[in-house]
């Protein structure tokens, strides 16, 4: 998984031809971040080629966070040509998350 920041933000997701997820995450509301780390790891790998993954620190990142107004941790956004599709907030079975995949894939 990649992560990313404010400045490539735009080139990695936005501007990306395939669909992205992007985990949005902070080291102060550690827990339910690190409960999901595995998860999306997993998707990452299963999901190779088809959906790019990143991830972005929202404390040293605030800018794309504030303005998808991200509120929660973690937060997981689901991007497709460019637009912000789909978002689940706090963590889920993995099956969740593969339902919301394969809905844009």
């Amino acid at each position: 998984m990649k992560e990313i920041n404010d400045n490539i933000f735009d080139k990695e997701v936005i501007e990306n031809e395939k669909p992205v997820v992007v985990d949005f995450w902070s080291t102060s509301w550690s827990s339910p971040s690190e409960i999901i780390d595995p998860v999306i790891e997993e998707l990452d790998k299963e999901y190779s080629g088809k959906v790019e993954f990143a991830k972005i620190n929202v404390e040293e990142n605030p800018i794309a966070s504030k303005h998808l107004r991200v509120s929660s941790i973690p937060t997981i956004m689901i991007f497709k040509d460019g637009k912000a599709v789909e978002s689940i907030v706090d963590f889920r079975p993995k099956s969740d998350y593969e339902q919301v995949l394969n809905r844009y894939i």
